[in-house]
């Protein structure tokens, strides 16, 4: 008799798990709370597989033998407690998939960075001649590129602190924790600690022939691995330390030279060479580097991929120059943490497009470089009066904007050559665009028009 395996969500990570589980020969059988996308629900349809939409039919899932659950449904849900209450394993669908692969798995988490990092850390690889998939929290899910395409030997997986939570014997061969600042705290209690814990699941289960490579400068990381001892391959990355202070361990800078060292002789290159620039991408290239000479790559490989990478959408994308003036989409900056990160890199007078709908968020964390980079703030947004509030006094021209058509045209107004004009919203985009890549897309369109 087949195992019984229930899935919990029917987007790309729901779907993927049970394409994988049907290839597989479970018997299973998919239940969305929500209504599912119409591409999704034919796939379901024709692989034969069951699914309901608008309801979860509870008798069904709790006789289940394992259940793989969204990463969108919190553990307090009532359904995923009766179903851990009774010992049934409840599992995320990176996990799942992991079982049915004997290929190695390189694992980017972090709060911030992880897309860059992980389309970075594939491109390098993939120049370098090794076979890569690249999943998980980026386009296809990891279990649906198994069912779809021929196996590669080394696949490169971007992965939530949601997913992380459901993984309980996947193994990294190469994890890299890129950095960790207070975020999703509802998920897990208000209690930073609880979070940290769901990051540093990215080393469970790593031996003396795995690898870990994180960020040296992060305090939130060094305090918890103050806490433990590192059975496997241990690789710092710093952006303040030259790789003789690392011990000859990992990366460094000195003199705006990056320093790469490994099990293999130095490797070095000028920052001023990096496809990616601004501290925290130098930090994502520094990661890169890293795990190509971990694959032992060649010098001159790893230098070409650093040096002719193209930046993925949405993150830090450079648009268009309008006589003079710079246009930098950032929409997929969503936290604060993530707009102090845009900010930081900007080296020329800022006209600053924010705004949407508010997580909470305190803008007082970005006040030093408010104060030293941004002449203008355009709010678009339906609500700004937060946002507002917490300028007045600080940014001399605070405006209002109702599209990004209007924000764009607003800023181009006021901008000298010269100056840089960036779209980095620290908010969600639901108010008035569909999604990040909307409020992205409709952005450039404005931009390209003038």
């Amino acid at each position: 008799m087949s195992r019984r395996i229930s899935i919990l969500g029917a987007g790309e990570s729901g779907v993927g798990a049970a394409l994988l589980a049907k290839q597989q020969g479970y018997d299973v059988f998919v239940s969305d709370l929500g209504t599912i996308k119409d591409k999704y629900a034919q796939e379901l349809a024709s692989a034969e597989i069951e699914f309901e939409s608008g309801k979860h039919s509870e008798a069904r899932i709790l006789s289940s033998d394992e259940v793989v659950k969204s990463p969108g449904i919190p553990e307090k849900a009532p359904l995923i407690k009766q179903l851990l209450d009774q010992g049934t394993p409840v599992i995320s669908e990176i996990e799942f998939a992991g079982r049915h692969t004997d290929a190695k798995k390189v694992i980017i988490t972090g709060t911030n960075g992880k897309t860059t990092t992980t389309t970075l850390v594939h491109h390098v690889l993939t120049k370098g001649g090794v076979e890569a998939g690249i999943a998980g929290n980026i386009g296809k899910s990891f279990a649906r590129l198994l069912v779809e395409e021929d196996e590669k030997d080394v696949y490169v997986l971007e992965v939530s602190s949601f997913q992380l939570d459901g993984m309980f014997d996947f193994k990294a061969d190469i994890a890299i924790l890129l950095n960790i600042t207070p975020d999703h705290l509802d998920r897990y209690d208000y209690e930073l600690q609880n979070y940290i814990d769901s990051k540093f699941r990215v080393i469970q289960n790593q031996g003396a022939a795995d690898h870990f490579i994180t960020n040296a400068d992060d305090p939130i990381i060094q305090a918890e691995l103050a806490k433990r001892s590192l059975p496997m391959n241990y690789w710092p990355v710093s952006l303040s330390k030259t790789i003789e202070e690392l011990q000859f361990e990992g990366a460094g800078i000195d003199n705006n030279l990056l320093q790469i060292q490994t099990k293999t002789e130095l490797f070095t290159m000028k920052i001023q060479e990096l496809a990616l620039q601004g501290k925290h991408n130098l930090f994502n290239s520094m990661a890169a580097g890293v795990t190509a000479r971990l694959f032992e790559l060649r010098k001159e490989l790893v230098r070409d991929s650093l040096t002719n990478f193209d930046n993925i959408e949405h993150r830090l994308e450079f648009v268009a120059k309008v006589h003079g003036v710079s246009f930098i989409n950032d929409s997929k900056a969503t936290n604060i943490n993530s707009t102090w990160y845009a900010l930081e890199s900007m080296d020329r007078p800022t006209i600053w497009i924010a705004g949407g709908v508010d997580k909470g968020n305190d803008y007082s964390e970005l006040y030093e470089l408010t104060d030293n980079k941004v002449k203008a703030l355009i709010c678009l947004g339906k609500d700004n009066e937060k946002l507002k509030k917490a300028f007045e006094g600080r940014i001399e021209t605070i405006l209002d904007a109702s599209s990004a058509t209007e924000a764009v045209g607003l800023a181009y107004e006021m901008a000298y050559d010269g100056d840089t004009v960036l779209l980095s919203p620290a908010c969600a985009s639901f108010d008035l665009f569909e999604n990040y890549e909307d409020r992205g897309h409709r952005f450039k369109s404005a931009v390209r028009r003038l």
